[in-house]
């Protein structure tokens, strides 16, 4: 089975790659194409991946190419992790929403939009692609703003097309974990979009054990979205948000912190990951062991000043780990293999969460075999959540139609519309300052 990951140049690859050498099962991933724009990146995380397979008996494949049809030709699954504009980008995108006062991480407020309008042109050629020279292949999306561009994508290859994200992964575990269950045996009810999501209960053996945590503040307070949160807040809403509603519900402070900031997370991880690609084209430095140190400095800090803004402290040892490799696996697993299963994905609505419509990508529960990923019926979102999801979704359409267009006007609709924007003008100077950093934006004239 050959699987094609586009981005193949990227960090977190050889967590992919980790989670498919040990995949010992008839019918696995013999043969991995990495494709990516840079060559170098390429040559480098080719070079990890054969240091993690060294020694390893029957390990896929890898080869990479440059050459997109040529990855995509014959390809059975396409994992997509691109990054458009690269992390240079994603620094443009903070520091021009922070210069207005406003958020610009990369899936949220300013900065999602902004990197939407960039990422969603490519996603849909990559689709059209995809839909052209395989199109028998599944689509495994983890680029980001993960929920929108899945939409984008699904637009031209329906169902075949289904997002991933290790944050409720994460979450579900977390909450599982401190109620001394077994996330494997724990049914998550998780409903939302992608990084605006809700865990309403978690249920263990047919019984609901999120109300025995939302009671006990001690217990609740043990775990990083207690630490983060409160658990006052928490109980407040009853449920337990995904760590990126932190944003919406602490904008203020988060903004403040960032604003602070020696350096944005995108400057960080720009100037990080430079060090690790110098560092592994020195075919005499160990390139796994110096991706090893790289990937945990770089989980250490994850979110970090949220987590200083609640005064959350370092993150616990067990969620320095991936997540979505093993998403990723089993949703291969399960559509391959009719290994039948339920994992939390991004999928058309289809009548799921109302009042969105059906075309509506949404993040719940599914249940996922050879046929693809069958969303599972939910209970209605309290107001306050539904509001929320229907504004940010009205956004992401928003973004979608200016991508489609080219329209200025439309652009700033969704820069505008959106609940951490207080203001039109901050929404034409947005658009105004990420075109002048990003030249590619020039289309929205």
């Amino acid at each position: 089975m050959k699987l094609t990951i586009l981005g193949g140049g990227g960090f977190r690859v050889p967590l992919v790659y980790g989670a498919l050498l040990g995949d010992r099962a008839e019918g696995r991933v013999t043969h991995v194409v990495l494709h990516d724009v840079d060559a170098g990146r390429l040559r480098a995380i080719a070079r990890v991946l054969a240091e993690q397979a060294a020694g390893v008996s029957d390990a896929p494949e890898v080869t990479a190419t440059t050459d997109l049809d040529e990855a995509l030709r014959g390809a059975d699954f396409v994992f997509s992790a691109i990054r458009v504009g690269g992390l240079e980008g994603r620094a443009h995108d903070e520091r021009v929403a922070l210069a207005e006062g406003v958020l610009g991480q990369e899936t949220v407020g300013a900065g999602g939009i902004a990197y939407g309008l960039r990422t969603v042109p490519v996603a849909v050629d990559i689709a059209r692609r995809v839909a052209r020279l395989a199109p028998d292949a599944w689509v495994i999306n983890f680029t980001n703003p993960a929920g929108l561009v899945t939409e984008a994508m699904s637009r031209h290859l329906g169902d075949r097309v289904i997002g991933i994200c290790d944050s409720p992964v994460g979450l579900g575990r977390r909450i599982a974990r401190v109620l001394g269950a077994r996330p494997r045996e724990a049914w998550v009810d998780y409903v939302g979009l992608n990084h605006l999501g809700w865990v309403r209960g978690l249920r263990v053996a047919g019984r609901d054990e999120l109300p025995r945590l939302l009671a006990d503040p001690s217990l609740l307070g043990s775990f990083e979205e207690g630490r983060l949160f409160g658990t006052e807040w928490l109980r407040s809403l009853g449920a337990i948000p995904n760590e990126y509603l932190h944003y919406y519900y602490f904008n203020r402070e988060a903004v403040h912190a960032y604003q602070e900031a020696k350096r944005t997370r995108g400057a960080f991880l720009r100037d990080q990951q430079a060090r690790f690609y110098a560092g592994v084209a020195d075919t005499a430095v160990p390139a796994l062991d110096l991706w090893d140190r790289t990937r945990a400095e770089r989980e250490a800090t994850y979110m970090a000043e949220n987590r200083e803004t609640a005064g959350a402290g370092d993150r616990e040892e067990e969620d320095l780990s991936g997540g979505y490799e093993d998403v990723a696996l089993a949703l291969m697993r399960a559509v391959a293999r009719d290994e039948r299963t339920t994992l939390i994905l991004n999928v058309r609505n289809r009548g799921t969460l109302s009042p969105l419509d059906a075309e509506a990508v949404i993040e719940v529960p599914c249940l996922v075999d050879a046929s693809g990923a069958h969303p599972v019926s939910v209970d209605p979102l309290p107001g306050h959540a539904i509001g929320l999801v229907c504004a940010v979704k009205a956004v992401e359409r928003e973004v979608l139609a200016a991508a489609r267009s080219g329209s200025r006007e439309t652009a700033v609709k969704a820069f505008a519309l959106h609940p951490l924007v207080d203001s039109v003008n901050v929404a034409r100077r947005l658009v105004d300052g990420y075109t002048a950093a990003h030249p590619g934006l020039a289309y929205l004239g």
